[in-house]
């Protein structure tokens, strides 16, 4: 069987190579796909980036299942594209990618649906804005409409950041058309933990449980990326907790999305944020799995891929259970110089090791130029370790990044460092 990966990024590296050790995979296409799918000699990467293009790709080569990594495509409308032409694909359509393609939708439809979530209120006008952070006070969370590659948030803990991101979105246009129009919501305080589901429609298969690190810099300082590393399982995900969660708001979400007639079918994860009485509240949804969570939860998956895909094309979920190595998996995140505002890209990347059982790095943000790996984009690596504890895992994790080298390359030294407290 042949598969088609659509992406370019560590997540999409994640998956590929994780469906690649199915025994029954012909080929694993990925389009476009980085430097580290043109390495691996199980993966073929195709230079297509147009969704028509693509599904012409997939008759032509006569592609069994195409699996959708970003949410650019999602929100473009793949799914329905390749649906439409009779092609197997996993995803959400254009009218489910909402819950992340536009804040307003997805806070909208909490709300009706009773899912619990931090209040907000929506604005497309800079005076009404400012108006409304000057009676809540700080800190506030202010956030574009629209997709902006995890970069549209501010979590202002002062007013007068708040108000400067408010200029910076309607005012500025800083987002273009992502931040014409914003949500304004309360700040929630607690643990963040990611939860990843896949979704048939009607069956939910909860994966590993994660948690990323979102700061630039070791005790999370700095400014907020799209993620510096994750690691799985997430401690304070208790099994009472996943119990919760999945009650209080995976179950009502996909119900939700199906009672309102755009059926649910993808991957979806929910941000969570986790109060010191132990409440779950939903941060925001979105309609992949997360990078970098994908990398530490593939390392750790035992079932075979293929076949739980297969399920989740077919609306046969609820016949899967998934088999998870015991170990933990840390993964860091390796950034380019000028990170995440302005990343240098060309810097030579030398030492990459070899894979292991105990270490496995994915590529992101590389491209190979003449037989060279060279850094292409902001996170350039994600170095994932495993072991039977947060500690060892990060030693391993750590031991593997200390080999690899590039001009200004960036790293926290302390992912993983929430899990050592539980």
């Amino acid at each position: 069987m042949k598969i088609l990966v659509v992406g370019s990024g560590g997540r999409e590296h994640a998956l590929a190579w994780k469906l690649a050790q199915s025994e029954r995979i012909q080929m694993v296409y990925v389009a476009p796909g980085n430097g580290g799918t043109a390495r691996d000699s199980r993966l073929v990467n195709v230079n297509i980036t147009d969704l028509h293009e693509l599904a012409t790709f997939v008759e032509r080569e006569h592609i069994g299942l195409t699996v959708v990594g970003p949410e650019t495509p999602l929100a473009g409308g793949i799914v329905n594209l390749f649906r439409s032409r009779g092609l197997k694909v996993f995803g959400p359509t254009k009218e489910a990618a909402q819950l992340e393609s536009s804040k307003d939708f997805a806070k909208a439809f909490m709300q009706r649906h009773g899912i619990p979530t931090a209040r907000y209120q929506t604005f497309s006008e800079v005076a009404p804005a400012h108006a409304y952070i000057a009676a809540m006070g700080a800190p506030i969370v202010i956030k574009a409409d629209g997709l902006a590659a995890g970069k549209g948030v501010v979590v202002a803990m002062s007013l007068d950041e708040a108000h400067q991101a408010v200029d910076d979105m309607l005012a500025d246009n800083r987002f273009g058309d992502a931040g014409a129009r914003i949500v304004i919501e309360e700040f929630l305080a607690g643990e963040e933990a990611s939860f990843i589901v896949m979704c048939d429609g009607k069956n939910i298969l909860p994966l590993a449980t994660s948690q990323d690190h979102k700061r630039l810099k070791d005790h999370d300082q700095g400014p907020n990326t799209g993620g510096m590393g994750a690691y799985s399982p997430a401690p304070i995900v208790t099994p009472a907790m996943h119990a919760r969660v999945m009650r209080e708001i995976i179950d009502p979400t996909i119900a939700g999305m199906a009672k309102d007639g755009i059926p649910f079918t993808g991957f979806l994860y929910a941000g969570l944020m986790i109060d010191d009485k132990g409440t779950p509240r939903t941060l925001e949804f979105n309609c992949r799995m997360g990078d970098p969570e994908t990398q530490p939860i593939m390392a750790r998956l035992k079932t075979d891929l293929l076949t739980v895909m297969e399920h989740a094309v077919n609306g046969t979920l609820d016949a899967v259970e998934l088999e998870w190595d015991r170990r933990t998996a840390v993964g860091v995140v390796l950034a380019a110089e000028g990170y995440p505002d302005a990343p240098l890209k060309g810097a030579v990347i030398d030492g990459i090791p070899a894979e292991t059982a105990e270490s496995v790095t994915f590529h992101a943000g590389t491209v190979e130029v003449d037989g060279q790996l060279q850094v292409s984009g902001g996170r350039v690596l994600c170095v994932v370790g495993l072991g039977d504890s947060v500690k060892m895992a990060q030693k391993q994790a750590y031991e593997t990044v200390d080999q690899i080298a590039f001009e200004g390359m960036q790293c926290r030294r302390d992912i993983g460092w929430r899990g050592l407290k539980h």
